[in-house]
């Protein structure tokens, strides 16, 4: 994907399919906000005389489903060894983070194993990915009480979700593609599809299981409730954005119908396109 703006040589989306793993392996909120200018003036200086405006942008997940899809990759061989958790300018100590296995990966891990690791970062990871981690002293547990790194983590996540031009939820893909394409004006190829069958959805847990995941996931659920709520609210919000820009264009239609049919014949002009609204000022001015 080169990503490039029309007809220029210049990229318009930071990912890994246009611009790799520049800021470390899934880089969280607080490593792209300190890594992304950076990396785009070192790869187009040019480009240093306008000043950049960047759109953070997120997919959220129902922390159970998340949680042991996680699970599973990890179960599978998956590894984070390349991701930096960079924080404050520098990486944790092992004492900050410790792992939670030896040897090369933690492949056939049961699940009960997974939970039992207190270090593992699956735990709240949506809540510690999207907030701003200099707040709490990065990985240093002892900066602040435990009630106290919770409460501000999960604010600071609100935060910076509310702050987002756009977010989604895994579980309403068509609404997550609605509001994408009326954010930013474009326009995807084919239709979001919504697969109830996934990894998570094929574990078999039992309740107590389940109690126990949404207890480690505690800060995620709260955060999920949240998005939620204000997904839908953004969801409203634009549908009544649309419904408002049609009755416009129909009464518009209406008043250049009947201009035409009271000018004589021979005076009588083509219809010029009726202008549409820039739906970008809409995310300026709301979030």
């Amino acid at each position: 994907c080169t990503c490039y703006r029309p007809n220029r040589r210049e990229t318009w989306l930071f990912s890994r399919f246009s611009t790799g793993w520049s800021c470390g392996l899934h880089a969280d909120w607080t490593e792209l906000t300190n890594c992304v200018p950076g990396v785009l003036d070192r790869r187009d200086p040019a480009a240093l005389r306008t000043p950049r405006k960047f759109y953070y942008i997120t997919l959220l997940r129902d922390p159970v489903s998340r949680y042991l899809s996680e699970w599973r990759h990890v179960q599978r061989g998956a590894t984070w060894k390349t991701s930096l958790h960079m924080c404050d300018g520098r990486t944790p100590t092992p004492e900050e983070l410790p792992p939670c296995y030896e040897g090369t990966d933690w492949s056939g891990c049961t699940l009960q194993e997974f939970m039992d690791c207190p270090y593992n970062l699956a735990n709240n990871r949506q809540v510690r990915m999207l907030a701003d981690l200099s707040l709490v002293g990065c990985y240093n547990l002892s900066f602040i009480p435990e009630g106290k790194r919770a409460q501000l983590l999960l604010e600071s996540a609100k935060k910076n979700l509310r702050g987002m031009a756009f977010f989604g939820l895994t579980e309403f893909q068509r609404k997550t593609q609605y509001l994408f394409e009326r954010t930013f004006n474009l326009k995807f190829i084919r239709p979001f599809m919504q697969y109830n069958s996934t990894r998570a959805g094929g574990v078999e847990v039992d309740e107590d299981t389940i109690r126990r995941i949404e207890e480690l996931n505690e800060l995620d659920m709260q955060l999920y409730d949240y998005a939620k709520d204000l997904f839908q609210q953004r969801y409203q919000y634009k549908r009544q954005l649309e419904r408002r820009e049609q009755r416009l264009r129909s009464r518009e239609e209406r008043l250049l119908h009947r201009a035409k049919e009271a000018l004589p014949a021979e005076d009588a002009e083509e219809p010029g396109r009726v202008p549409t609204e820039d739906y970008m000022s809409h995310i300026i001015e709301k979030w």
